[in-house]
């Protein structure tokens, strides 16, 4: 899109200006898997003067995130965000309360029947009826089976909602269980995470405002697009990895120069998300750079069901997409480790004498 094709555009949000949208535009189309021609398709969905309705049900679950969505760094990005639906709804945020606040939920869904996005936050209770988690009196459950069938997307966001989370982790005593597993006779996108990057879920809407279709989605209902790679194929520490240098307590020699985290119990070899490349509050930081572990947040059966310590089990070893050389620890003057080439060998050797590199059947795990 030129400027002269984003002059015609209307209702661009105040305080943002032509150029940074058109990039902002461009980068999104490309977050997404699309051509850059895509860009003012989209740039029409963000300055259409109709918002998609957006009803959000928060169940159990610590508002997370909410808060990872309203806690953009920038404050243009999240003007954009906001300006992108019609927030009709959401416990956390609504401006009235009790009745009032209830009344307006159902006139809203009323208004929008067929055309609203249901986001759905938090784990859902269905042991003895749901009565652990009950909005004005009623079960969330019996609120979400009501309003999931007169909506014309569902999105599933954080890991709560997509797998059961921490609520549903054992024993379960409140029979705590993802939304997909509720609603069955329709799709649900799944944006899992702990909290997920806010903009894997601008991205979800966004590609359903602009095409009026869900996105590609993998085997569990997550986003291609954000879901479709591992952790560790892009990680800053893989290199580490495929020379077969690894931390092995936190606070050691290898913990502070920034090797593979891997023997630390990072789940990153079995993880599928964007983490290593989108990273998170736009700066730039994400768990594994700041010396922490993946925990495997978004990946159904790993996080909240295995033990953080556990080593992961590698669904397979990939080269990585950008090759960048590791130097040995032979000081200034030692050699370097291809990561394409021997260090891919040497990475898989380290972890192959108890782990099984190939594709594997994990359980459930959570709800």
């Amino acid at each position: 899109m030129n400027e002269k094709q984003a002059a015609n555009l209307s209702g661009l949000p105040a305080g943002i200006n032509r150029r940074d949208f058109l990039k902002f535009c461009s980068v999104m189309a490309a977050s997404m898997g699309l051509p850059f021609s895509m860009a003012p398709r989209i740039a029409e969905a963000f300055t259409s003067p109709r918002r998609p309705s957006v009803i959000w049900l928060s169940a159990q679950e610590c508002t997370g995130c909410t808060e990872t969505l309203l806690r953009a760094d920038h404050p243009d990005l999240a003007k954009l965000i906001l300006d992108l639906i019609s927030l009709d709804y959401s416990d956390t945020l609504n401006s009235g309360a009790g009745h009032q606040a209830e009344a307006f939920r159902e006139k809203m869904i009323a208004e929008n029947d067929g055309k609203f996005i249901l986001v759905c936050e938090g784990s859902f209770p269905v042991k003895d009826g749901g009565i652990y988690c009950q909005i004005a009196g009623k079960p969330v459950v019996d609120i979400l089976k009501e309003t999931a069938p007169r909506a014309a997307a569902i999105i599933a966001i954080g890991s709560c909602a997509s797998w059961g989370g921490v609520p549903s982790a054992s024993p379960n005593p409140t029979g705590a269980t993802a939304v997909d597993r509720i609603i069955t006779d329709k799709p649900v996108i799944n944006i899992p995470g702990c909290p997920p990057n806010p903009y894997n879920f601008l991205s979800t809407v966004l590609y359903y405002t602009t095409f009026k279709k869900l996105p590609e989605l993998d085997d569990k209902g997550r986003p291609k697009f954000a879901y479709g790679r591992l952790i560790h194929e892009n990680c800053e520490r893989r290199p580490h990895f495929d020379a077969g240098r690894f931390a092995e307590k936190f606070g050691d020699e290898g913990h502070r120069k920034g090797w593979c985290l891997y023997k630390l119990g990072c789940k990153g070899p079995e993880t599928f998300n964007n983490c290593s490349t989108l990273r998170y509050n736009d700066v730039g930081v994400w768990p594994v750079n700041i010396g922490h572990p993946c925990f495997g947040c978004s990946e159904k059966g790993v996080g909240f069901a295995e033990p953080l310590f556990s080593p992961a089990r590698p669904t397979y070893i990939t080269t990585p997409t950008q090759f960048v050389k590791a130097r040995s620890d032979e000081g200034a003057g030692g050699k370097t480790l291809a990561a394409a080439t021997v260090g891919a060998a040497v990475g898989a050797a380290a972890v192959a004498a108890g782990v099984s590199l190939g594709k594997k059947d994990k359980g459930d795990g959570e709800g």
